[in-house]
C-alpha cells in the first residue's frame, strides 16, 4: 500500500480522518523545504511545490489501501486539489495532495507557509 502525507482534515483527530477508514497511521513527517503551503478560503490547505522560497511542513503518513484512496478519500477532496508525489524532508517519495496549477486563480489563497502546518494556522487564526 501506497503512503500518503496528509496535511490537513483527514490527519488524527480531523473531521475527515474517518475517510481513511482505519488505514493504519505511518508516523508524523515533514516535507522536503521544496513546497509553499496555503489556506484556500480558511476551509482546507493545499502544498504547491517551488523552485526557491519553499519550507517544510508537517504532516502525518498513513499506510492507505488503494480502494480507499480511490473510494473514499480522492472522491471526498476538493477539486482545487489533486494527487501528486512529493519529497520528504528524508528524501523519501509518498503520495499528497496539491493544489492544482495555476494556484493564481484561486481566490482566497492565503499564504500560510510560516506557520508549518495546519494546525498552527488554525490555532492562531482563531
Amino acid at each position: 500500500m501506497p503512503l500518503i502525507f496528509l496535511n490537513g482534515g483527514a490527519m488524527r483527530g480531523g473531521p475527515l480522518n474517518y475517510l481513511l477508514d482505519g488505514a493504519p497511521f505511518a508516523g508524523e513527517a515533514k516535507t522536503a523545504p521544496h513546497y509553499r503551503f496555503y489556506s484556500v478560503g480558511d476551509r482546507f490547505p493545499g502544498l504547491h511545490p517551488v523552485a526557491y522560497g519553499g519550507a517544510p511542513i508537517d504532516g502525518e503518513l498513513f499506510d492507505v489501501p488503494m480502494e480507499v484512496l480511490r473510494n473514499r478519500l480522492l472522491p471526498a477532496e476538493p477539486p482545487e486539489l489533486e494527487l501528486g508525489v512529493i519529497a520528504l524532508a528524508d528524501n523519501t517519495s509518498v503520495l499528497s495532495m496539491l493544489l492544482r496549477r495555476p494556484i493564481i486563480s484561486y481566490p482566497q489563497l492565503i499564504d500560510i507557509t510560516d506557520f508549518g502546518s495546519w494546525s498552527t494556522y488554525r490555532d492562531g487564526a482563531n
